[in-house]
């Protein structure tokens, strides 16, 4: 897993030293308000063990990144492009959920900031520094699950060039609202464009 740059930010693998800052950011209920269950984390040895297996992922492509300002090095949050889990139970015919999943299954992008990095295009930075990545490794497309009610991270969704595709349960055994960016279709990519819907 690469550590990448932006012009603010450095997005690296996770260290066991960082475990202090994920026990804050997982205790935190306004975070965690949007995060599977909703419930806080704020065990120490929760923390520990979480940070232990950020910093053990080794893939290519995908991973879960440190979020760190490059001023000061404070860190901010976490990017993620991972693995996204389907549901278990089948999908309603009209379900926007895509059926035709690259044989490795659907990847998903998704950020947990710290509050203090709220509102400061921390979330958009990053992520489209992890499509490029994504892209320039050969991935074609990527999905974005969210609460139907985080507006907040729906509206980065559209800033990185998402399209809401509608709501689905087709992943988390929940419902969701799913967006989904086909990467040639980036600002960035060569010839690439943002299609923004609403």
């Amino acid at each position: 897993m690469p550590d990448l740059a932006t012009d603010r930010l450095l997005l690296r693998r996770f260290t066991e030293a960082d475990a202090p800052f994920l026990l804050d950011l997982h205790a935190r209920p306004e975070v965690m308000r949007w995060i599977g269950t909703g419930a806080v984390q704020a065990d120490p040895a929760q923390a520990v063990a979480r940070a232990a297996r950020y910093a053990a992922l080794d893939h290519p492509v995908r991973g879960i990144w440190a979020i760190e300002d490059r001023d000061g090095g404070a860190l901010l949050g976490t990017l993620l492009l991972k693995d996204l889990p389907a549901s278990a139970a089948p999908l309603a015919a009209d379900d926007p959920a895509p059926r035709d999943a690259p044989e490795d299954g659907e990847t998903e992008i998704g950020w947990h900031l710290h509050p203090d990095a709220w509102g400061r295009g921390v979330a958009t930075e990053a992520a489209r520094r992890v499509l490029a990545h994504a892209a320039e490794r050969g991935l074609t497309r990527v999905l974005a699950v969210t609460n139907p009610a985080n507006a907040p991270s729906q509206a980065v969704c559209r800033r990185i060039g998402m399209r809401l595709l509608g709501r689905t349960h087709g992943y988390y055994d929940k419902e969701c609202a799913l967006f989904r960016i086909d990467l040639a279709d980036r600002a960035d990519a060569p010839g690439g464009r943002i299609r923004r819907t609403a």
